[in-house]
């Protein structure tokens, strides 16, 4: 049984965690005891470790156990956006000493969220990894590290109905984690290293079209919404990949 690491086992990390339970040996990481002692409870190897923004006096020590493990899955925040540089560079700076030499398969959680908040459709090649520090600075220690840039995590409690929204004209750009599960195992079956994709569901109904079907309420008749769209045309194509939840109208 391959032996699986979780950094950061939050919602999605936890998501993940449990489709993966049974078929490998599953390890993660919590910020608290309280967290740990959950993890534990479900199951799961599971440790304290924090990333803080700011520089400690001592490195932090490499995870014991990251040397039997096969596969590195790191959920933890790496896109940048919402910090500054020297904070990113620091928590991305001890999230690298507790990895340490790790040479396995490797999934880092970005997000779509890099990509400029303007009109027009993205695909991976309109931003190189190079451009985001947080992705380019594993990517240059781990080359082999896989990037998924995940669009709004959905699914469960997580519904677009629940959450305060403006400029309900705007398309969605999300992702039910079911799909997000699915990419992750057909990339560790086909052994894939070194790629870049986006992970989005494939249509982008207005904000408007998807509250209200959750709300069982009608919506206006079939409109295309103009904004921001996260292509994932290559995820499908190289992977051979059919999504679970192609429309997020219908992630409930």
């Amino acid at each position: 049984m391959k032996k699986t690491g979780i950094i950061g086992c939050g919602w999605l990390g936890l998501k993940i965690a449990d489709s993966m339970s049974g078929r490998y040996s599953i390890y993660t990481t919590a910020t608290t005891e309280d967290k740990v002692e959950d993890l534990s409870v479900r199951g799961f190897n599971a440790s304290v470790a924090v990333f803080p923004d700011f520089q400690l006096e001592k490195k932090i020590e490499e995870w014991s156990e990251i040397k039997d493990m096969d596969i590195l899955i790191i959920t933890i925040p790496l896109s940048g956006k919402s910090c500054c540089a020297s904070s990113l560079y620091n928590r991305i700076q001890h999230l690298l000493s507790f990895i340490g030499d790790f040479k396995g398969q490797m999934f880092v959680m970005s997000s779509t969220g890099v990509y400029p908040d303007t009109p027009g459709e993205y695909a991976e090649e309109s931003l190189s990894p190079d451009k985001v520090p947080g992705e380019r600075m594993v990517r240059n220690k781990y080359p082999q590290a896989n990037i998924l840039r995940l669009a709004g995590l959905m699914g469960d409690n997580r519904l677009l109905k629940n959450y305060n929204v403006s400029n309900l004209d705007a398309p969605v750009n999300h992702i039910h984690y079911e799909d997000i599960c699915r990419v992750i195992e057909r990339m560790i079956e086909r052994g894939l290293e070194g790629k870049l994709y986006n992970v989005a569901a494939p249509q982008h109904p207005s904000k408007a079209q998807v509250i209200n079907t959750q709300k069982n309420l009608p919506f206006q008749e079939e409109v295309i919404a103009v904004g921001k769209i996260i292509l994932s045309s290559k995820l499908v194509s190289e992977l051979d990949f059919v999504f679970k939840y192609p429309d997020p109208r219908f992630f409930h």
